[in-house]
């Protein structure tokens, strides 16, 4: 079983796609958890969307969280602690082959997860305890070393750093690692990684903590669904910042798509495999 913690704001259609894809995509089996934040766009249509889910048990947690519930900081590092808190509290929780922290304009690939499941059982194999996090390249992974062994059969590079779209991490995570300083990300609208990073570099004790395997397990969309935490970081002193981050005319082309003919444009497009 594996958990999955998804932070979801506004850009229903491509939050969609990234649940089918987990539906569609996935081997093992997982729990969902969706923390849908300051979500001002489509409310209503996001309560419907997720309603169907939970009458379906496709999802097992939705929370809708209002930027008082998240302390007026970031909201995906806010929930990002409540996530860890809440699975400190699971009885079972040393029982779960590994969690996943994902945004929801990353469309995974078939068979991520076996992937990552092979990738933790190498790492442990390989005696590499320094690292914390398992994901893919180039992820924006720096000073990077390549191992001398395939991980899950593959190419792989240790590092520093990395963009937190698709994160894989021991069920003891939030014991070893710890959790974030939400003082310091009070107004923020982004500085999740940033601020894990130096959690990280200190649970390795400086060692590379960061590992990317040489394959695309999910599929970086910010370039065609829009990215919110950009929008609102260059526009934060705007007014009317919250209506920049509606994207409208990307909703509505992604929500025409079929799931198929949107996961055909996108393993092919050369800036979507690039970015991330």
């Amino acid at each position: 079983m594996v958990k999955i913690f998804l932070s979801v704001r506004n850009r229903l259609a491509i939050t969609k796609k990234c649940i089918k894809a987990i539906k569609k995509h996935s081997l093992l089996p997982h729990r969902l958890y969706v923390f849908d934040n300051g979500t001002t766009y489509k409310l209503k249509e996001h309560f419907e969307y997720f309603c169907r889910l939970y009458e379906k048990d496709l999802v097992t947690q939705v929370t809708f969280s209002t930027e008082k519930a998240t302390f007026n900081a970031f909201s995906k590092a806010v929930t990002c602690n409540f996530f860890g808190l809440q699975h400190e509290q699971d009885p079972k929780k040393d029982d779960y082959f590994f969690l996943v922290l994902l945004d929801n304009d990353i469309i995974v690939t078939p068979g991520w997860d076996e992937i990552l499941k092979q990738a933790w059982k190498d790492v442990e194999r390989y005696g590499l305890n320094n690292i914390k996090v398992v994901g893919q390249l180039p992820a924006g992974i720096k000073d990077k070393t390549t191992l001398p062994q395939k991980i899950a059969g593959r190419v792989a590079k240790t590092g520093k750093l990395g963009g937190s779209g698709l994160w894989s991490v021991r069920n003891n995570f939030f014991r070893d690692v710890g959790f974030l300083d939400l003082r310091s990300l009070i107004g923020e609208v982004k500085k999740h990684d940033q601020q894990y990073w130096s959690l990280l570099n200190r649970a390795s004790r400086g060692q590379d903590y960061i590992l990317g395997i040489n394959e695309k397990l999910g599929i970086h969309c910010g370039f065609i669904a829009g990215s919110v935490c950009n929008v609102l970081n260059r526009n934060r002193n705007a007014k009317g910042a919250r209506e920049l981050i509606k994207f409208e005319k990307q909703e509505e082309r992604i929500e025409e798509m079929t799931f198929e003919d949107f996961f055909k444009l996108i393993k092919d497009n050369v800036q979507c495999l690039a970015d991330w």
